[in-house]
Parts: structure tokens; C-alpha cells; sequence
């Protein structure tokens, strides 16, 4: 009991929405203590003082993401989006290599591979993605949880297919972390962004590489990716960085200082807490689908729930104070820390109307 009333006061006294928001997917709500260093940060700017304090925060918020996604602080590099991050990737695969994807995965997963325009690109569907690694396939690239509707893949047994065939495999995780338990160092390459589940500012991506960098050149970096980044200004960097973060790109510091705040607060409530928080509340809208005749699409054990048919309603649920998306006619709902069974049941009572 003493647990819940902790995690039910600290959610209270960080978020204050005024609209019942179940849009997580899309981009999560700021707690407090990040907006209050988001001013904090933009004063410095703006009344002419020293920024350098907002670089300790991308060294505290690249330690708290590899805490969180287990792997150690030198295989964390900290960028700007997974599209970025991809690109990377993409660039280090030779002509002809293939590429296995699942079918209407996220964009910034698959697009820098497709305008390679020398890679072949497989898609299949995801629950196959498994299977479909053949002797040949040169890397695995997915969404650890599907954006439009929250399926979630096999990654234990994409990661015993991917090392069956020699492949590699990168996971983005940016519906994933923050609800759903993760270990990047079951894969070659993962990446997130900041602005989803981890509460952040929009502006901050990670990525995970193997210890050996796993074949990739930084072909973004600057001069934040030197060993010794402030003799790194003037010049082609002389020593890039030991550690993946060769692979940094110029840091949006405002970003970092907020994420820094949300990170700390993720790691207060505990990730199993906020975990259980928001798949009690999935499944429990799923029910009230049930319940109204409505089958969302399968998705066990996520905290993503769409359900066909009904995304022609968001504009109405949005006059309603209700925030969900509209993907492709499924009505998506997210369901993070913040949100509480009241509010699934007010969804539930204006689709039932």
C-alpha cells in the first residue's frame, strides 16, 4: 500500500494535464521538475551566462539510459532522432546486402535503407520476422512495439534466428522504453527517442552500438564525438572518442537538461511499477472493447491498444477532452504513469455513446 500511495503522490505532483491524455505514442506529457529545468536552462542563454553546466546533463542522462537499458555507459550514443540513427547503420552495410524488415514499420526505421537504393529490402509481417531470417539476411531491423498498434515482437526469437544466419539486428525502441522491459545487449544496434515514454523534450535520440562499434563509421559526428571534445573545434577531429560517443551529434542542450529530470523521476517510480501501472490500464480498456463489442488488435501485453473502425472518432473524443490518435482508421490509445482507471472509463463511455 505504502508503494502505491508513493508512486500515486510523486505521478500527482509532477503532471497536471487538462485534458484526460492518452497519446503517449505520439509524445509524452513534461513532469514538472523537467519544465522547471527547461527555464532554468533557457535563462542561462538568455541572460548570458555559461552553458557548460547543460553538458554535464548529456553525461547524466546517456549513464541513466544505459541504466535503464542495461548495457555499460560506453555503448551509449547520444544524438538528435532514429532516422539519424539509421542512416548510420545503413551506411555501413555494402551494396546487395539485405536488409529484413517488418511490413509498415515505422518510417525512420526503414527509409534510410530504402534510399541506399543498392540494398535489398525485405519486408514481411511482423509476427514472421522471425522466421524469415535466411543465410544471406545482413541485418534485422524493427520496432521492438509497433507505433499504430502496439504489437510487440518476438526479440528472443529474432535474436536466436539473427545469430542462426550470422545476421545483425537492430531494434528501435522508442515505443518500448519506459513500460516495456529492456536489454539492448541482445542486439547489435537499438535506438530511442526522447519525447515518447521517457517524457522528454523533443531533440534527443540514443543509440546503442556493440563494444567494437560494430562496423559503423561516424559519419554524422562533429566536434562533440572527439576524445577530448573541446580540443576537437578547429580542424578534422584528430582522436575520435574511445567510446560510442564518436557517434554523438551536437547536443540540444535545453533537451538534455529537461530528459535529465524525467529520467530521475522514471527511475524513482521504478520501471516494474510503471510497467504494471500502465498494462493494468491496457487491459483494462481492452476489456471495456470487449464489453462494447469492439475487437482491438492484438497486442498482448502492451500499453499501445487500436482498435479498427473507430479512428474516424478522434475529433470527437478531442472536443470530449480525450486525447488519442488516429492511425490508418485504428483509434490508438497509450497509456502511461500519468494516466488512471477514471480515465479509461471515460474513454469507454463516449465511444459507447
Amino acid at each position: 500500500m505504502e508503494t502505491m500511495e508513493t508512486f500515486e503522490s510523486l505521478v500527482r505532483a509532477e503532471f497536471a494535464p487538462r485534458s484526460i491524455f492518452l497519446n503517449t505514442a505520439s509524445s509524452g506529457l513534461l513532469p514538472a521538475r523537467t519544465v522547471t529545468a527547461l527555464h532554468e536552462a533557457v535563462a542561462l542563454r538568455a541572460e548570458g551566462r555559461p552553458l557548460l553546466p547543460l553538458y554535464e546533463d548529456v553525461e547524466t542522462c546517456r549513464a541513466a539510459y544505459a541504466r535503464l537499458v542495461g548495457v555499460p555507459v560506453t555503448r551509449v550514443a547520444a544524438g538528435a532522432s532514429v532516422a539519424a540513427h539509421t542512416g548510420v547503420i545503413a551506411a555501413s552495410l555494402p551494396p546487395g546486402a539485405e536488409v529484413l524488415t517488418a511490413e509498415d514499420d515505422f518510417t525512420s526505421v526503414l527509409n534510410p535503407f530504402h534510399v541506399r537504393g543498392d540494398l535489398k529490402v525485405r519486408a514481411v509481417p511482423l509476427e514472421r520476422i522471425a522466421e524469415s531470417v535466411r543465410h544471406g539476411t545482413a541485418l534485422v531491423a524493427v520496432s521492438a512495439a509497433q507505433s499504430a498498434d502496439g504489437r510487440i515482437a518476438d526479440l528472443a526469437a529474432l535474436r536466436e534466428a539473427a545469430r542462426a544466419h550470422g545476421a545483425r539486428t537492430y531494434v528501435d525502441f522508442s515505443q518500448a522504453v519506459g513500460w516495456l522491459p529492456v536489454d539492448a545487449d541482445d542486439h547489435d544496434f537499438t535506438a530511442t527517442v526522447s519525447f515518447k515514454w521517457l517524457l522528454g523534450p523533443h531533440g534527443a535520440a540514443f543509440l546503442t552500438v556493440p563494444e567494437d562499434f560494430g562496423g559503423l563509421t561516424p559519419l554524422l559526428s562533429g566536434w562533440v564525438a572527439g576524445e577530448d571534445p573541446w580540443d576537437s573545434c578547429y580542424g578534422p577531429v584528430a582522436e575520435l572518442a574511445h567510446s560510442a560517443r564518436r557517434f554523438d551529434l551536437t547536443h540540444a542542450l535545453f533537451t538534455y537538461a529537461g530528459l535529465r529530470r524525467s529520467l530521475e523521476l522514471l527511475e524513482e517510480l521504478g520501471p516494474d511499477a510503471v510497467r504494471a501501472h500502465d498494462l493494468a490500464l491496457a487491459d483494462r480498456f481492452r476489456a471495456g472493447l470487449a464489453d462494447l463489442g469492439h475487437a482491438p488488435v492484438p497486442a498482448p501485453g502492451s500499453a499501445i491498444v487500436s482498435v479498427a473502425g473507430l479512428g474516424g472518432r478522434q475529433p470527437e473524443l478531442s472536443r470530449a477532452g480525450i486525447e488519442v490518435s488516429d492511425r490508418a482508421g485504428l483509434l490508438r490509445a497509450a497509456f502511461h504513469l500519468y494516466n488512471t482507471p477514471a480515465e479509461v472509463d471515460r474513454l469507454l463511455d463516449v465511444l459507447a455513446d
